[in-house]
């Protein structure tokens, strides 16, 4: 099999046919926000999933507290009303809590997540937890004309055998945090019902299969980073969602920026030893040759 870059399995349409079950077609846009971030936007609202645009670099990652790129948030996501929160990772939750207050959008997440938007001034009437007791039903919410259903999931064993960072954030009184400290907390896939349709983000390159209660989604936003660690990971998504197309996030180097000083879009980079080539083709094998790509920093599609 000929080398794969993410850039050649881009979709080149802006249009995702979800089929005749579909209402409608086009009505939700989907935008990529880079790393496992997405903006979903319908009828005049914005949510926003593990929206982080500072990308820390490398060393600011080892060396000090990693503070939010206001300027970066302010220019990518200028409204929302809803953040939801898969898990509180630096590159998932860091900017949640400024664009919170810059917006006034309402925080779903875990114990993790209200703690860390607490401690950084966003009022405790605007953040909810989500996080269930094991064997609960899962929480639902509704924002304007989308229904979030938040299913317990599982954060891939990515730095030998292990899940990076595992616990929860408990104490924020000394901010800013530095990377490690960003504790994964509790795990989510959401379920997105809007427009008769269906979207599932996946924010971790694993799932819970014994929880796991959704199947024949419309469109999979996939996490990739960390895949290869997971057992079987592209056929227990083929079997267990089912999707109808999917879309890969997290493939991208996280600790480079989007836009260059001269405010010039970059293009994304695969983050070393990704593996893209043989997800795809496995993915593509076990889930019978659906549509399957990649899209550009802030790149849009329709479904």
């Amino acid at each position: 099999m000929p080398p794969v870059r993410p850039e050649d399995i881009a979709w080149k349409a802006d249009t995702l046919d979800r089929g005749a079950t579909a209402q409608k077609k086009g009505q939700v846009l989907v935008r990529w926000l880079g790393t496992a971030g997405f903006a979903l936007e319908h009828a005049g609202h914005v949510v926003l999933i593990d929206p982080y645009l500072t990308r820390a670099s490398l060393a600011r990652c080892l060396l000090s507290p990693l503070v939010p790129d206001e300027a970066a948030i302010a220019r990518h996501v200028p409204r929302a009303d809803a953040i939801v929160l898969g898990h509180t990772h630096f590159d998932h939750a860091l900017d949640a809590p400024v664009i919170a207050r810059r917006t006034g959008a309402r925080v779903y997440g875990s114990r993790s997540a209200a703690a860390l938007c607490r401690s950084r001034g966003v009022p405790a009437g605007q953040v909810e937890v989500v996080e269930r007791e094991p064997g609960s039903e899962p929480a639902v919410r509704e924002v304007g004309p989308f229904e979030l259903r938040f299913l317990p999931s599982a954060h891939s064993r990515m730095v030998l055998g292990r899940v990076p960072f595992p616990g929860d954030i408990a104490d924020c009184d000394e901010v800013p945090l530095r990377a490690h400290e960003y504790r994964c907390g509790a795990v989510f896939g959401v379920e997105i019902r809007v427009a008769g349709g269906k979207i599932f983000h996946m924010g971790s390159a694993e799932l819970e299969d014994r929880t796991l209660d959704v199947r024949n989604v419309d469109l999979l936003l996939m996490c990739v980073a960390g895949w290869t660690t997971g057992r079987d990971l592209p056929e227990r998504v083929a079997h267990k969602v089912a999707p109808g197309a999917v879309l890969l996030s997290h493939w991208d180097d996280f600790l480079r920026p989007i836009d260059a000083p001269d405010g010039r879009r970059l293009r994304a980079r695969p983050f070393p030893r990704m593996q893209i080539p043989r997800l795809v083709d496995r993915l593509s094998r076990a889930a019978g040759g659906i549509p399957l790509g990649t899209l550009r920093f802030l790149g849009e599609v329709r479904v």
